[in-house]
């Protein structure tokens, strides 16, 4: 058994061409829960996994670009065949932006810095970063694996508040060192550097802003990482080996 993650969108402010805001699943144990469901995400979701059989949803923030698909989700859900409801994990503003947040398909469970949970098997704890909402980090813990989540952040909080032992790092990454302080977001310098420091064994960047190079960005990660750093891209699946336990 393992824990596995599939990008379904990876950019960062808006979709780029033929792109999605961030989002992505992750499934261990026959369980599928997602990570944020940015614009676009829903539709790619949908060509690797029914929404009958997703389990969960965790929304990092408010930021549109990471949650505006879940409404998309909610008008599914209403009018399914068989309606059912499903849990959505986020901090407690993001429930107030929602259009059919009065829908009982949404069980909305608030979630704060420090918190920890269980869904679908996984068990998911929550850091507050350094972005302009409440954003929270989360640590997927399932499978004997473990993937950390940084959502966005600015350099002024860790991957290593996620704890120890990190299998696969996934960091917003969204400038190069040139474009560093333009906004509350890390550079691929800053995001291999402090991968580096929280000792994750891989980094995987992400949320790059759609007309930089993701390229650019993941080599001069790997310059501070130390080693290959891969940039997300829809449709990348990585399988992180566990123990089982």
């Amino acid at each position: 058994m393992s824990l596995s993650l599939t990008v379904l969108g990876c950019d960062g402010g808006y979709p780029g061409p033929g792109g999605a805001g961030s989002g992505y699943l992750v499934q261990a144990g026959g369980r599928s829960i997602l990570l944020d469901l940015g614009p676009g995400c829903l539709s790619l979701l949908q060509q690797r996994l029914a929404l009958e059989d997703l389990d969960g949803v965790v929304i990092t923030h408010e930021h549109p670009d990471h949650r505006q698909d879940l409404e998309g989700l909610a008008v599914a859900l209403h009018f399914a065949e068989h309606p059912r409801r499903m849990p959505v994990l986020a901090p407690s503003g993001v429930r107030d932006l929602m259009y059919f947040r009065e829908w009982e398909e949404l069980q909305w469970v608030d979630v704060a810095d420090r918190d920890q949970l269980e869904v679908a098997g996984m068990r998911l704890a929550f850091s507050r970063t350094d972005h302009g909402p409440e954003t929270m980090a989360v640590l997927v813990d399932a499978a004997g694996a473990r993937l950390g989540y940084s959502a966005d952040t600015g350099p002024g909080w860790s991957l290593g508040e996620l704890g120890e032992g990190l299998d696969l790092a996934l960091c917003e990454a969204t400038w190069t060192a040139a474009e560093e302080g333009r906004a509350q977001h890390l550079s691929g310098r800053q995001a291999g550097a402090m991968a580096r420091e929280a000792g994750a064994k891989a980094l995987l960047i992400t949320h790059r802003w759609p007309t930089i190079p993701g390229s650019k960005v993941a080599q001069e990660a790997s310059l501070e990482f130390g080693s290959a750093v891969l940039a997300a891209r829809p449709g990348l699946t990585l399988s992180l080996p566990g123990t089982g336990k």
